[in-house]
């Protein structure tokens, strides 16, 4: 049996979030699967939530976390720590998705993307590690996106941005945390076009003039070309609960031997192999400066 975690995941109403909150409390961890809205929108999930942990006697329970408000994100915390006197692991997994022309956004559809996407990780580092840090052990485990290096279909520009920014909050982090004893995975899903609401529930621009102008003019048809093509990439037995295992595997790792990143991508559009040339220029320059011992968490006597 694995050390039980007291883990807090964002955004876990549904997709990897919620696949990953029962996959870790049937792995024995104590879970809060937070989401926003608990007690309206959300509260069919709260439900479910509740529902899951009964029938199969596992320690999961659904709190009330909206990133975008940083008084949420105290109060969850705070509610966590009440009850259990601890926190061992952060999961930033909230995030939303816009599909169309990058034109036809507007600047604050944009800014409110970046918000949820990046921001809100801010908001709950802010209220999480102060305990982490009087831990001095801990973890932050991202769920990325391969879309901020692989390839980049288009119509995705927002989304692509803001996930590229969190990839670079979770490296700095890694290394401000390392001394701390707090540990970083970043988890990199690839494409999923099926198994989760992910482009379902994708936002539209709001400029609807200027979107009619990329769908009526010289790209007709892009935007159907570029999903059927990137769902054709999929092989026919992705499993987005795949991410929930390797999200598993990487919290019942041994403290100090997780690793930094993990690529989920059946549809191979290149992340990895840009990845491992990024993290490994990371790790030299670290050393070179003769910081190489921020690339792994000091661990306490």
């Amino acid at each position: 049996m694995n050390q039980q975690q007291v883990i807090l995941i964002t955004g876990a109403s549904s997709g990897f979030g919620a696949m990953s909150a029962r996959a870790l409390a049937d792995a024995g961890h104590i879970v809060y699967a937070s989401m926003r809205d608990t007690a309206g929108r959300n509260a069919p999930q709260v439900e479910a939530v509740k529902a899951y942990a009964t029938a199969n006697k596992v320690q999961l329970r659904a709190i009330e976390l909206d990133v975008q408000s940083q008084a949420s994100a105290d109060a969850a915390v705070a509610q966590v720590l009440a009850e259990q006197g601890r926190l061992d692991i952060v999961m930033h997994n909230a995030g939303h998705m816009v599909f169309g022309a990058a034109e036809a956004f507007t600047p604050e559809q944009y800014a409110q993307l970046y918000d949820v996407n990046v921001l809100g990780t801010q908001r709950v580092n802010r209220a999480a590690l102060p305990q982490l840090r009087k831990q001095r052990h801990g973890m932050l485990l991202w769920i990325g996106s391969s879309s901020h290096r692989g390839g980049t279909p288009p119509f995705l520009a927002p989304y692509f941005a803001a996930k590229a920014a969190m990839d670079a909050v979770a490296v700095s982090y890694a290394s401000e945390l390392a001394r701390w004893g707090i540990e970083t995975t970043i988890v990199v899903p690839g494409a999923f076009t099926k198994g989760t609401n992910h482009f379902l529930h994708s936002a539209t621009p709001a400029d609807k003039e200027r979107q009619a102008a990329y769908e009526q003019g010289t790209t007709q048809g892009l935007a159907e070309e570029a999903l059927k093509n990137l769902a054709a990439c999929e092989p026919p037995d992705a499993d987005p609960a795949s991410v929930a295992r390797a999200v598993v595997e990487v919290v019942n790792a041994p403290y100090g031997h997780r690793p930094f990143r993990v690529h989920v991508d059946p549809a191979d559009d290149g992340c990895e192999v840009v990845n491992v040339v990024a993290d490994r220029i990371r790790a030299e320059f670290l050393r070179r400066i003769q910081l190489g011992d921020l690339l792994s968490p000091r661990i306490q006597a």
